[in-house]
């Protein structure tokens, strides 16, 4: 498409999100939406809005997002979701700042050489004759060997050490953040405990309780309260997840019953007791889950004696009454193999994957390694469809794969969106399928804690989007549209692949647009979860449990949105050299982000859990992996461009693996364990050290009769003593 077109498609795009931004605006101030746009304040048991909804400015939540300070964000959804916003800050940053110098400098620089038209003559154009205009603005405009190239060298650095700087200066803010949350005076349960795992065999005649009661005592006597050996819950957990249900419908089946009785029927509720209640003998609902209520009941409290007694692992939760033992519990090495007494800090209660706790050293080894091969494979094969997509779904391309589509791609309206962003569409479409499967891989490698999950699933979906978006998108679009000229010169790929960067960079333009004027419109606007809820609420929902079910908005899912963002992060980075224009539209992209998901996480988004900005060095070290591939991607560039005084750039990827060194160094430590002075501030209360302890004990365990003996068994009670800091 020319450059008209593309301006078209962005003032598509633009007039898109204006549209969902005013139904945001009106919608959100409706009664009966109120729990779909401010969830989290009403979690709070907060009002809605502040003002009356009837009074309220509809654009008051731009100001109110403007205005709000990081201890807001920190009241409202936690430290996890202020490194967020110290990511997109810094991002913005990075970008504003280089962009101050790109724009200025390198626009009129490339704009006013003759490098396009010198090419045209002898071979296509780098956009293979679509959009020359885009590339008079970039690098391709630069003729080969010009000493204008010393400007884009320069540039080089400039990024480079404002990338530097910024993420410096964000590593020291953030690791304050985290400090002052964990030597917080309020006390937190997890802040008390530790996870042993690997568990060596208990000798002849003693318990697994015993065992690790007896091991611990001796060598924290004085701060040792009690420990909690962690049992294979497969099938206590089934009848609990059974019985939980049933008292579910119990409720449901209660309030039906109720309504018929307010329309003066008093009509008491039916099912059938077969096959998804299809089948079966027809018998009354509540008598019925009333009768399978009282049976699971007695059936889940004889496996809990069960489970407790006989189905003991090789793990456990150790409980202290001092979080500055706990914390020197977590960093120290218990035992002369590495592969017995594991101790590591406890994540949250909330957290704990229970079923991986149990899983052996060398088994988390071996599944380690075989999921980063299913990754590695994942990443291969997925990099070939991604290919064939972003090559297919052109309208050439499908004008000549399916000729019944040319009427309507041939209309003028149709056509100049399609053109834009069919392509992209096909790609973010497609990237939706794998969250899931890379969140189950990550599971499996037996990692005890939720947050880590999300965490390590991010890393695998950073990589995979990068070598198949971003690489895969242009290595493999480039060598489709030029396959005869390398069959007819082999030897010419490297150049090939090197000259097609600047008009790559139309493809990430639109997709970039895309993702912040559709993707951040539909985000505020809440469209889907908006028409979900009605739904329910009008036909499916009969109580309060079930509304809330259907207005609860989950956390800010940081497994996929965080390398999204990412990629946002590599392209434009990786462009910002090459094709400058690329610039205002990442700076768009991270400060919409900015506007629009504060506001989502002061208002909408409810936090799963609190990591305590665990997430900042992965985050940290993907910004510098994105630099270092724009380094190595303008090394590369600058040699094709046979500019002499290309080796200078040479310095400048060791440049980032040194720096990426020196920060792990001075601040990955504190981040991996709670630093002992920081576990040493005052509490203002004595923890209840009961509570601590209940707190972790999982659902399908908790009984009314948990003071019975038969809860001694894996819940030991050694210590009682006075509680201390």
């Amino acid at each position: 498409m020319d450059f008209s077109s593309f301006l078209t498609s962005l003032g598509t795009s633009f007039v898109i999100f204006i549209v969902l931004m005013v139904l945001f605006a009106w919608l959100s101030t409706r009664q009966g939406n109120a729990v779909v746009y401010y969830p989290n304040r009403i979690v709070k048991g907060m009002e809605p809005w502040e003002g009356g909804s009837r009074t309220r400015n509809p654009f008051a939540w731009i100001k109110e997002t403007l205005s709000s300070s990081e201890q807001d964000v920190i009241n409202m959804s936690g430290i996890d979701t202020a490194v967020y916003f110290v990511f997109l800050s810094t991002v913005l940053g990075i970008l504003v700042l280089s962009g101050i110098v790109l724009l200025p400098v390198l626009l009129p620089i490339a704009a006013t050489d003759d490098g396009v038209k010198k090419n045209e003559h002898t071979s296509n154009n780098t956009s293979n004759g679509t959009f020359s205009d885009l590339d008079k603005l970039s690098m391709a405009n630069i003729e080969v060997k010009s000493p204008r190239l010393w400007a884009f060298l320069v540039a080089t650095y400039w990024v480079s050490v404002v990338t530097y700087f910024l993420t410096f200066k964000a590593y020291k803010h953030v690791s304050a953040l985290r400090a002052t949350a964990l030597m917080s005076n309020e006390v937190k349960p997890e802040q008390f405990a530790v996870l042993i795992r690997d568990l060596p065999n208990a000798t002849s005649g003693q318990t697994r309780k015993q065992q690790v009661d007896t091991y611990f005592k001796s060598i924290y006597p004085e701060t040792f309260y009690r420990s909690m050996v962690v049992t294979n819950n497969k099938e206590v957990d089934k009848i609990w997840g059974e019985l939980e249900g049933f008292k579910k419908k119990l409720a449901r089946a209660e309030a039906i019953y109720a309504l018929s009785q307010g329309n003066g029927q008093g009509t008491r509720p039916t099912n059938r007791t077969g096959f998804l209640g299809l089948c079966g003998k027809k018998v009354d609902s509540i008598e019925y889950y009333n009768e399978k209520i009282k049976e699971l009941t007695q059936k889940l409290e004889a496996e809990q004696k069960v489970t407790l007694r006989e189905k003991q692992q090789g793990s456990a939760l150790v409980f202290f009454t001092s979080r500055v033992t706990a914390a020197l519990a977590a960093q120290s090495l218990h035992a002369q193999m590495v592969d017995n007494w594991t101790v590591t800090e406890a994540p949250e209660p909330r957290q704990l994957i229970w079923s991986n706790l149990t899983i052996k050293f060398y088994d988390r080894i071996i599944r380690q390694y075989v999921v980063y091969i299913v990754v590695f494979l994942t990443i291969v094969f997925y990099m070939i469809p991604i290919a064939f997509i972003s090559a297919v779904t052109t309208l050439k391309n499908l004008r000549k794969l399916l000729p019944f589509l040319k009427p309507i791609v041939d209309i003028a309206a149709l056509k100049t969106v399609l053109e834009a962003y069919l392509p992209q569409l096909a790609l973010i479409i497609f990237l939706a399928l794998l969250p899931k499967f890379l969140l189950f891989l990550s599971k499996t490698e037996g990692i005890p804690s939720g947050s880590h999950v999300i965490r390590a699933a991010s890393g695998k979906y950073f990589y995979f989007i990068v070598f198949n978006v971003f690489i895969g998108v242009t290595i493999g679009g480039t060598l489709f549209a030029s396959i005869k000229t390398i069959e007819e010169k082999p030897n010419s790929v490297f150049d090939m692949l090197a000259k097609s960067l600047p008009g790559n960079a139309t493809f990430f333009l639109t997709f970039v647009a895309l993702k912040f004027f559709v993707g951040y419109g539909l985000e505020l606007s809440r469209i889907v979860p908006l028409i979900i809820y009605h739904l329910k609420r009008k036909y499916l929902c009969k109580n309060e449990a079930e509304l809330r079910e259907a207005w609860f908005p989950g956390d800010i899912n940081y497994a996929t949105r965080v390398p999204s963002d990412m990629l946002i992060v590599t392209i434009v980075l990786c462009y910002s050299v090459i094709a400058p224009v690329i610039i205002p539209f990442g700076v768009l992209y991270f400060a919409l982000g900015w506007l629009v998901l504060r506001n989502q996480a002061l208002k909408v988004y409810v936090p799963a859990y609190e990591s305590y900005g665990r997430m900042w060095p992965h985050m940290q070290i993907r910004i510098i992996s994105a630099l270092f591939l724009y380094q190595v991607t303008m090394l590369g560039y600058f040699g094709v461009m046979r500019f002499y005084y290309t080796p200078i750039l040479v310095p400048l990827p060791i440049l980032s693996l040194v720096f990426v060194f020196v920060c792990r160094k001075k601040f990955y430590g504190a981040f991996c364990h709670t630093v002992l002075e920081v576990a040493s501030q005052e509490l203002k209360e004595t923890p209840h050290m009961e509570q601590i302890f209940k707190s972790f004990i999982p659902p399908s365990l908790i009984s009314e009769k948990q003071e019975d003996e038969h809860f001694e068994d894996a819940l030991s009670q050694v210590s009682r003593s006075e509680s201390s800091v």
